[in-house]
């Protein structure tokens, strides 16, 4: 008795459960890893307020997504003006000082973004619940 036509079937059924099991436990796992999207930011106080009236809307989210990383850190401002506050400088890998700045979401108060430059490049973001 051969079955050549139903065992792709069954096959490709198996793949897309398995791909839809696999996504639902990634997005299960991050949640239950907050740290993993963000940190708190307790221990990360403004250095210097700069704008107490800088909020960050959907748009400007929007299109600072399309600014790849090792863009120019003028382009990322351009799009997202003056920052709320700036946060300490840090030092993310050895010899290379990156200083941060932080926008509140309008959307999602209690959510910042921090953007994170290293000198006149711009070198990513991250998520910060206050």
């Amino acid at each position: 008795m051969e079955y050549p036509k139903s065992e792709p079937l069954i096959s490709k059924r198996l793949m897309a459960g398995g791909a839809v099991l696999l996504a639902v436990g990634l997005l299960l796992d991050l949640h239950s890893l907050p740290s993993f999207l963000s940190k708190k930011s307790s221990g990360e106080p403004c250095q210097e307020v700069v704008q107490s009236q800088a909020k960050l809307s959907r748009q400007q989210l929007a299109r600072l997504l399309t600014v790849p990383e090792g863009g120019k850190k003028q382009k990322v401002q351009e799009i997202l003006k003056d920052p709320y506050c700036k946060l300490a400088d840090l030092q993310v890998r050895v010899g290379a000082t990156a200083q941060r700045e932080a926008y509140p979401l309008e959307f999602e108060p209690q959510t910042w973004l921090v953007i994170l430059y290293e000198g006149e490049q711009y070198a990513g973001y991250r998520f910060n619940i206050r």
